[in-house]
């Protein structure tokens, strides 16, 4: 079991081994405050999902289980998306259509098909937790370093010197590009080892 909740860490992660929600982790992670509540719609999302799908896919025929896991993620990410809203409005606003689509996350849908659809309760709960943290893991970073490079602050505050001349391409798509390139090189160059 303990497989299943460490190895979207590092080994399996979503972003950088598995390569999918590339979109979302590129688009929100300008800015560290932006990774982190689009990681905490991700986890709770993946992880409610996985926990509600593994709980009833023996009660779900198999040819219309795709659509059942649609529902079932939909509602969770409805749940997410309306919290968000309520509670950090702001942040909502930041993070813009991407909350709403992580309904068609390839993450979220490929461990609803790959993994919960097919595992216990409890292995599905680990790996939808896993990879979860592997994800928020990444994206924090990826936000962390833009925001760094690109204004100079982490979470807001300011961390270069006064005189710092920010490099804008950072915050702009192609800084998002570079650091997950990055990201992937030193990640390929760990496993390797």
């Amino acid at each position: 079991m303990w497989k299943e909740l460490t190895k979207g860490l590092w080994k399996e992660n979503p972003i950088l081994v598995i390569m999918l929600g590339l979109c979302p982790t590129l688009a929100v992670s300008t800015s560290g405050f932006n990774a982190l509540g689009m990681s905490a719609a991700f986890i709770f999302v993946l992880t409610c999902s996985n926990l509600v799908i593994a709980s009833v896919k023996k009660f779900v025929p198999h040819e219309i289980r795709i659509p059942v896991f649609i529902v079932i993620i939909s509602t969770f990410v409805t749940i997410a998306d309306y919290s968000l809203k309520a509670f950090s409005p702001v942040l909502s606003r930041s993070l813009g259509v991407f909350v709403p689509l992580i309904v068609v996350n390839c993450i979220v849908m490929g461990r609803a098909e790959a993994f919960a659809g097919k595992n216990t309760v409890l292995a599905s709960l680990l790996d939808g937790i896993g990879m979860s943290c592997g994800f928020t893991m990444i994206i924090t970073l990826i936000g962390i370093i833009r925001e760094v490079l690109g204004n100079g602050t982490v979470f807001g505050y300011a961390v270069m010197p006064k005189g710092y001349q920010p490099f804008l391409i950072m915050i702009l798509p192609p800084g998002a590009f570079l650091v997950i390139g990055f990201l992937m090189a030193i990640h390929q160059n760990s496993i390797k080892r």
